[in-house]
């Protein structure tokens, strides 16, 4: 019997309990109200999402065409609407989750101000995101089951049969998110209390990277400086800690590597033999050999193999890496990550390059045959521009004649329609799926899209409506597009939840119910 009939049964038995002073609770009424509430705490959706995600990970080790996407959202509405919306065209929410971007936390979120990706924003922002997300996916979840309920009302016959069995199969709109802790913004006892409000919050997935908390830069920014293993794997092991305190025994946790763009580190590795984890990430450093006459003061000197090396110390106080290294440090990183407690692997790029990102997991998968990438495809990149250089390299390579094409001006718009243009384009286009199946990418994700649709949106309104447009920029820009492509929200009172606040005034006030969506209501239009 499905859960929404054992409801009804289950009230009507405590109603006859209660006696009169219940006579005016209808059971039904009830039921759907807990249908239309589902997720009772974050906890609950922390454990179901956990489920989703080792389910799916699980089917992309049998089969990498199966992988994952999101993409970041930075308000509770922008990741209601991008599910409402793959709802209504895939009528599936199978293998698609939620960002959250702790740049666009800081960027939009932080009671300071719009800020830099480095960690400055209140860490309280997260979880309170988190939880904003959920409340919005929940109230989505509550509008379509009420319209549904609505039709039950009105229905009969074989049309009442097919909405019940609706309202039996509801898909929920709560899905998966992979959650930025940034470098979990102070030592491991704060990562362990912030990972724990996160959780808390609904957080099925945490993302932690390796750089100092204090230092913290954006994966593309210059100046990043990375910790030594023993502290970030502290930091695994604190996640890993809350997850299990709180119940959500399959949690994953994502560890991000910065090395391939950081060439500090604010720190010298402890190391207690020859070729531990300490001496492999000291072995990295840009260091000269010395003699012990020649030092000066304030010198910091190490023993590698048995040689007296100055490592290169810059005014900053940090340390300095060889150049060139970057790769080999992202493998080491990604292997003692997944060695010691991690689900995924986040390798931050500069580009998005297959070749390159395959390289490396090529080399991880000799240690960990089953390792796998988050991957962010970052709007950082000029994706026009580097797959089209990308395919004028290739075409070079192969001898074809490039001389009609300035690989420097590649990504002007006199190219659009080149076989060069052509060819780029259906790269980006196929680029998940190809780097899913060759490179170990289980999830993409783009962290700030919505940022950006934002922005190329407003403007577009703000340049029809205060230009010669006027009101026809919004009605033909905006309202008219909404009709006829069935957004949703375009019935506002309706999204905002004016029909399940009537709803609910029914059950509590009967008739005697003062209700907003009359015939007067003029969302009637739509």
């Amino acid at each position: 019997m499905p859960q929404f009939q054992n409801d009804i049964e289950a009230i009507s038995s405590m109603k006859a309990k209660y006696g009169s002073a219940w006579n005016a609770i209808n059971p039904e009424s009830v039921a759907r109200m807990r249908a239309q509430n589902r997720f009772k705490t974050g906890l609950d959706i922390a454990r179901y999402t956990a489920a989703i995600m080792r389910a799916d990970m699980a089917a992309y080790d049998a089969d990498p065409s199966k992988y994952t996407q999101s993409l970041g959202c930075w308000h509770g509405f922008i990741g209601q609407q991008k599910l409402i919306s793959i709802k209504k065209h895939f009528n599936s929410t199978d293998r698609r989750y939620l960002y959250l971007s702790g740049w666009m936390i800081a960027a939009l979120r932080s009671e300071f101000g719009p800020l830099p990706d480095q960690s400055m924003h209140e860490k309280t922002a997260v979880p309170a995101l988190i939880e904003e997300l959920y409340t919005f996916l929940r109230q989505a979840d509550a509008r379509e089951l009420g319209d549904l309920f609505r039709r039950l009302d009105d229905a009969s016959g074989a049309d009442r049969e097919a909405i019940q069995q609706k309202i039996d199969n509801h898909i929920t709109h709560v899905v998966p998110i992979i959650a930025d802790i940034d470098a979990g913004f102070g030592n491991a006892e704060a990562t362990y209390l912030l990972a724990k409000q996160m959780i808390e919050a609904g957080a099925c997935c945490i993302q932690l990277e390796n750089q100092v908390s204090d230092e913290k830069q954006c994966g593309h920014q210059d100046g990043k400086v990375t910790v030594p293993h023993e502290d970030f794997l502290a930091k695994i092991r604190a996640v890993r800690y809350a997850f299990l305190e709180l119940g959500v025994d399959d949690g994953v946790i994502v560890a991000r590597t910065d090395s391939l763009g950081a060439g500090l580190t604010k720190q010298i590795a402890y190391t207690r033999e020859p070729g531990d984890l300490g001496d492999q990430y000291n072995a990295f450093l840009d260091a000269e050999e010395v003699r012990p006459e020649s030092t000066k003061n304030g010198d910091v000197l190490i023993n590698r193999g048995g040689k007296l090396v100055r490592p290169k110390r810059l005014a900053s106080n940090l340390f300095q890496f060889r150049e060139g290294t970057g790769e080999a440090r992202c493998v080491l990183d990604c292997i003692t990550s997944l060695e010691n407690g991690a689900d995924l692997l986040w390798i931050e790029t500069e580009k998005p390059h297959i070749g390159q990102i395959g390289g490396m997991v090529k080399e991880i998968r000799r240690a960990i045959p089953n390792a796998k990438l988050v991957y962010n495809n970052s709007p950082s990149f000029n994706w026009t521009l580097n797959f089209r250089q990308q395919v004028f390299d290739g075409m070079e390579a192969d001898g074809k004649d490039v001389g009609a094409y300035e690989r420097s001006k590649l990504m002007s718009a006199e190219y659009d329609d080149s076989e060069l243009a052509r060819i780029a384009d259906e790269k980006i286009r196929t680029f998940q799926a190809d780097s899913s199946r060759e490179a170990g990418i289980f999830h993409h994700l783009i962290t700030l899209p919505t940022y950006h649709t934002a922005a190329l949106l407003t403007d577009k309104l703000a340049k029809d409506y205060f230009g010669d447009q006027g009101m026809l920029g919004y009605v033909a820009g905006v309202q008219r597009k909404e009709i006829r492509e069935g957004i949703a929200c375009v019935k506002h009172q309706n999204m905002s939840g004016s029909d399940i606040g009537d709803d609910h005034k029914d059950y509590f006030s009967g008739e005697a119910a003062l209700k907003a969506g009359g015939k007067h209501n003029t969302m009637n239009q739509f």
